[in-house]
C-alpha cells in the first residue's frame, strides 16, 4: 500500500504575536490542529500521526507555556526529521512595543507572569534557539489577519483565493432571508416566470425557464455585471481574512429567477476555478 506523506507544522513564537490566529488559519485550511501539546508527548503524538490513515496535515501550537522544558524542543524536532517526518517550524514574532500594547489592551496575563516588558525579554531568550531553526519567521507587528493568512498560504504553496469556501444560495423573500448571507442580491426586477402558464410548475433549473429569463432585455447585462462585481470583490474578502462567503440571491418565491441566477453564477465561478457550493433553499417550497 502506498505510504501517505505526512506533514507536521510546529507553530511557536512570542506570546501576543498571533500564534493562536496562525493556528486558526491552519485549521481553516483543513489541517488537524492541537494547541499547547506537552513536549513530553511529542514523540508519541508524531508516532500516532505516522500510523493514522487520515491525519496527513497536522499543526501543533507549542510555546513558552511549557516553561524551561521548551529548551528540549529543537533536539526533539531534529530527531523527528531524522526519522523521516516532514517537520517544519513557523515562528510568529512581533515588536516588543506591539506585544506589550496587545497585552495591555486584552489585559491577559503573560505566561511567564510578572511585569510584561520583563517577561517578553525573558521569553525571547528562551525562544532564541527555536527561532534560529525556524523555517519561516512572520512578523505580525503591522499585519492584519488577512495579510497573515496570505503569508501562511504562500508558505504552504496554496492559491489563497481558491481556499475560501464559497456558497451561492437561492431563496424566496416570502420565506425570509438567509441569516448567514454575506452578500444579497434581489432579482425581483426580472419578469416573474410564475405568471407564465407553461412555466409556473417548473423551476429555474429547467431549460424553458432559463430561456425565458435570458430573453428579458435586462437579464444578460445584469448577469455579466453581477459576475464581474463578485469576481472583483472576492480577493478583497480574502485579504481581510474571510474563509467562508455566502452569496444569496432572492426572488419572490425562490423557485424561478433566483434559482436560475444562482445556478448561472455558480457555474461561472466554477469555470474560473473557484470551489463553489450551490444550494436552492426554497425550490420545493
Amino acid at each position: 500500500m502506498k505510504r501517505i506523506p505526512k506533514k507536521i507544522f510546529v507553530i511557536t513564537g512570542v506570546s501576543g504575536a498571533g500564534k493562536s490566529q496562525a493556528l486558526k488559519v491552519f485549521e481553516d485550511f483543513g489541517w488537524f490542529c492541537v494547541d499547547n501539546l506537552p513536549i513530553a508527548l511529542l514523540d508519541e503524538f508524531a508516532a500516532f500521526v505516522e500510523r493514522s490513515p487520515v491525519m496527513t496535515r497536522v499543526a501543533l501550537g507549542m510555546d513558552v507555556r511549557e516553561g524551561r522544558v521548551l529548551g528540549a524542543l529543537p533536539l526533539l524536532l531534529r530527531r523527528l526529521k531524522l526519522q523521516g517526518l516532514d517537520v517544519h517550524v513557523l515562528f510568529i514574532d512581533a515588536a516588543d512595543a506591539a506585544v506589550i500594547r496587545r497585552f495591555s489592551e486584552t489585559r491577559h496575563r503573560h505566561p511567564l507572569g510578572g511585569k510584561i516588558s520583563d517577561s517578553v525579554k525573558q521569553e525571547r531568550k528562551l525562544l532564541a534557539p527555536i527561532k534560529g531553526m525556524a523555517d519561516k519567521v512572520v512578523d505580525t507587528t503591522r499585519l492584519t489577519l488577512g495579510e497573515l493568512k496570505e503569508k501562511i498560504s504562500e508558505m504552504l504553496g496554496l492559491t489563497l483565493i481558491r481556499e475560501m469556501t464559497l456558497q451561492v444560495v437561492s431563496f424566496g423573500y416570502k420565506h425570509g432571508m438567509p441569516i448567514d448571507a454575506d452578500i444579497v442580491m434581489d432579482v425581483r426586477f426580472l419578469p416573474n416566470p410564475h405568471y407564465q402558464a407553461g412555466l409556473r410548475k417548473k423551476t429555474g433549473l429547467d431549460e424553458p425557464v432559463r430561456k425565458y429569463i435570458l430573453r428579458q432585455p435586462a437579464a444578460g447585462k445584469f448577469l455579466n455585471d453581477w459576475h464581474r462585481l463578485i469576481s472583483t470583490l472576492l480577493p478583497h474578502y480574502v485579504r481581510e481574512g474571510k474563509s467562508y462567503l455566502t452569496i444569496a440571491i432572492g426572488c419572490t418565491g425562490g423557485r424561478h429567477r433566483s434559482v436560475f441566477c444562482t445556478r448561472w453564477l455558480a457555474q461561472k465561478l466554477r469555470a474560473a476555478g473557484y470551489p463553489v457550493q450551490e444550494f436552492h433553499r426554497d425550490i420545493a417550497a
